[in-house]
């Protein structure tokens, strides 16, 4: 009798302990998107003076210099329990997402078309083009991102021309979509 009622009890305390990962995991995901639409009442409320600076005095860059290259940087993307996702690898203004060897991430499953894609990489590509049209930006220096998959797993994110502004929210937005996605497969 006392047996069962301990077997009960530690049962409810993984349930517990379960629904409080997956709130966690909620939270972090509610506060990127907190990020992501603060980052564009700002982008929209006023310019950065950087912007400013860059539409006035564009800069000239001899054609003898290279530009200096950015170091190799690698980023772990973990779930909130620390499984490791994927890693992101950072080289200039360049983002290359490659999954965990093992993990499959199916894009038909959401929030990755609806969220990623949608409200993240399309809004910053529709930003950069405005800046563009507005003669803010250079066309070359706008966001661009391509999604190789093999069949509906993906195999990589390739997002050209980020913003050191950028590269944070990215990292958020694609740790909680991968982090969901998973989630949602490994349940099924």
């Amino acid at each position: 009798m006392e047996e069962a009622k301990l077997k009960k009890i530690a049962e409810l305390r993984e349930i517990l302990e379960e629904r409080i990962r997956s709130l966690e995991a909620e939270i972090e995901g509610l506060k990127i998107i907190l990020e992501f639409v603060n980052g564009l009442l700002l982008e929209k409320s006023f310019k950065r003076a950087e912007e400013i600076i860059s539409a006035k005095a564009p800069e000239i860059v001899s054609a003898a210099q290279p530009s200096p290259r950015e170091p190799l940087r690698i980023i772990p993307l973990k779930t909130s329990s620390g499984e490791l996702l994927a890693n992101i690898y950072v080289e200039d203004r360049n983002l290359r997402v490659i999954p965990e060897p093992g993990k499959r991430f199916d894009i038909s499953v959401p929030p990755f078309e609806a969220f990623l894609v949608e409200k993240v990489l399309n809004k910053m590509r529709e930003i950069d083009q405005d800046a563009v049209r507005r003669g803010e930006l250079a066309p070359e220096e706008a966001i661009s991102y391509e999604i190789k998959r093999d069949g509906n797993i993906l195999k990589e994110i390739f997002i050209q021309n980020v913003a050191p502004h950028r590269e944070r929210e990215l990292r958020s937005a694609i740790r909680w979509t991968l982090e969901k996605m998973y989630e949602k497969t490994r349940l099924s």
